[in-house]
C-alpha cells in the first residue's frame, strides 16, 4: 500500500496500473465535475452522434455538485456524491476514454468491469469533508451544461486533493 504518492492529471496507463485498492494519493491537476444529469446528457450527446464537450480521454470526472462560492474563496463546499447514481452512464464514458472517476461509495458490476476491461481506476473522497476538499481548489470555472447549475461540468485546478483508491484496475476493490 501506497501513502501519500503524488499524483497529476491527465492520467495515463502507467499511472494507473501501479495504484492498488487501498493507496493513498495526493492528486494535483485538471479534473471536471460531472452528476448525474450532466452524465445523461454527455451519453445522450454520444448517442446522437455528437461530441462531448471535453475530451474524457485520461481525464478524471469528480462527482460533485459544488455549492456557491463564499466571498474570497474560489469554490464553496465541494463534497462527493454517491457514485453508484452514475453506474448508468460510466461504462460508456469510460469505453470512451474516461480513466479516473472520484466519489464515495460502492460501484456496480457492470462499471467495476469498465474500469478493468480499460484500465481505469475508481478514487473515494471522503464523504462529508466538502468543505475541507474545498481548500483543494484552486480554481473552478463553468466548463458545460451551465443551465444545470450546480450539476453542471465544472472544469476544475486541485492542488493536493487527499483520495483514496477504491477500485484499482486489477479489481481490487477496498469495499469488498
Amino acid at each position: 500500500m501506497a501513502i501519500g504518492l503524488k499524483i497529476s492529471t491527465p492520467f495515463d496507463d502507467g499511472v494507473i496500473k501501479k495504484l492498488r485498492a487501498g493507496d493513498m494519493i495526493i492528486l494535483s491537476g485538471e479534473v471536471y465535475t460531472g452528476r448525474d444529469a450532466a452524465h445523461k446528457r454527455m451519453v445522450e450527446l454520444l448517442d446522437g452522434g455528437e461530441p462531448l464537450p471535453f475530451d474524457v480521454r485520461g481525464q478524471a470526472i469528480y462527482y460533485t455538485g459544488p455549492c456557491p462560492a463564499p466571498p474570497g474563496r474560489v469554490i464553496g463546499s465541494a463534497g462527493p456524491t454517491t457514485s453508484k447514481r452514475m453506474d448508468a452512464y460510466s461504462p460508456r464514458l469510460i469505453q470512451e476514454g474516461l480513466r479516473v472517476m472520484i466519489g464515495k461509495g460502492t460501484r456496480g458490476k457492470e462499471t467495476i468491469d469498465a474500469i478493468r476491461l480499460h484500465c481505469g481506476v475508481y478514487l473515494a473522497a471522503i464523504g462529508g469533508a466538502g468543505a475541507l476538499i474545498s481548500l483543494c481548489i484552486e480554481s473552478a470555472e463553468v466548463a458545460a451544461f451551465g443551465d444545470l447549475g450546480p450539476e453542471a461540468i465544472y472544469r476544475l485546478i486541485v492542488r493536493d486533493l487527499p483520495l483514496v483508491v477504491a477500485i484499482d484496475c486489477e479489481g481490487g476493490n477496498l469495499y469488498k
